[in-house]
């Protein structure tokens, strides 16, 4: 079983605070400059990675007229597959710009390849890992491709059923893949939180023995934290400077200030999850004077017998705690007492 990952020196795992992704997708809108803001809100954000695609229309499709080329429904109906990839693709010459500008900045960054080539351009980058995306999971040839690096791999599962999995994990270990981790994901553009059945989040780490994570694609980051809960240690959503920018991806993408929202609550999260643990925490402490105890609530004289009249269970705790309460009924006084005495055995006879 994988118990952790290490990516850039970050390692990732149910022991470690939640690896988070910020996934630029299509977000640039064909302009390097946007990629550089993206690069700096994800950095300024708390993002431990910013994610990059790396492909071309032509790597990915050919341009044709044909049926099964149209895209009829959905967020981009009306294009076909390769004029959708000829506006949103990277062009591969911003690639090394941005890779030396997020090292500058002090920020992890990689990519998802789609072919070969992409894979080898990563690798003149020295990429410290890959992601293969959903739609590629299915893609055996390209795994083992990307695992035969060495480098560090995370696996998108959406659209893939449980046999689909188990083959891209061997196609990762037969390839050399040593560090492996897979995501959660529904490949719906944005996807409702009910499709995303966390509950399946455990069920994968028991059956596959990876580290787990979730590429969401909810429009908020409700799923994405709740999932930390489940065994989520690395926490992928697309990001962007405006919503409402025209770019493929934008709609269901991060702003900014969402973005430092999901970092700090994933973390949150997982520092919530602790161990087990029945014990006083700290923060409690000086606060168990305010539970209820047994008080002498009237005057008492030497010999007096306790009754219901005398002794109740009262606010603060310096008494004896009220478990106590039905033992001191009937016993005697051993001197006089004043109301508001706390209980304890030395002034019982």
């Amino acid at each position: 079983m994988n118990d952790f990952i290490t990516i850039n020196g970050r390692k990732i795992g149910n022991r470690f605070s939640p690896y988070v992704i910020a996934e630029m997708s299509a977000n640039h809108n064909g302009d390097i400059n946007n990629a550089y803001k993206i690069i700096d809100m994800a950095k300024s954000s708390g993002a431990d990675c910013v994610k990059l695609q790396t492909y071309t229309p032509d790597t990915l499709t050919i341009d044709s007229k044909l049926p099964d080329f149209q895209l009829t429904e959905g967020l981009w109906a009306g294009q076909s597959l390769y004029e959708l990839y000829k506006g949103a693709f990277m062009p591969w010459e911003w690639h090394h710009s941005l890779f030396d500008y997020a090292q500058k900045i002090g920020i992890t960054i990689f990519s998802s390849p789609f072919d070969n080539t992409a894979v080898d351009l990563l690798e003149d980058l020295n990429t410290p890992a890959y992601k293969i995306a959903s739609f590629e999971a299915v893609d055996l040839p390209l795994i083992k491709y990307v695992a035969q690096t060495g480098k560090p791999m995370i696996i998108s599962t959406g659209m893939a059923d449980s046999k689909e999995i188990q083959e891209a994990i061997e196609a990762a270990r037969e390839g050399g893949c040593k560090e492996l981790a897979i995501l959660h994901c529904v490949s719906g553009y944005p996807a409702p939180a009910g499709d995303y059945n966390l509950r399946t989040l455990p069920d994968m780490k028991k059956k596959f023995g990876l580290v787990m994570g979730l590429s969401d694609h909810t429009i908020d980051n409700t799923t994405a934290i709740a999932s930390v809960a489940l065994g989520a240690s690395i926490i992928e959503k697309h990001v962007t400077l405006d919503r409402n920018g025209d770019g493929p991806d934008d709609s269901f993408s991060l702003e900014s200030e969402e973005l430092k929202q999901l970092c700090v609550g994933a973390k949150t999260a997982w520092e919530a999850l602790g161990n087990i643990d029945y014990g006083r925490k700290s923060s409690e402490q000086a606060n168990v004077k305010f539970r209820c105890s047994l008080y002498f609530v009237k005057d008492i004289k030497e010999g007096e017998i306790f009754t219901k009249d005398n002794i109740r269970s009262i606010r603060p705790g310096f008494g004896l705690p009220p478990k106590y309460y039905e033992q001191v009924l009937g016993k005697i006084a051993k001197c006089d007492i004043k109301c508001g005495t706390p209980t304890s055995f030395d002034l019982i006879a």
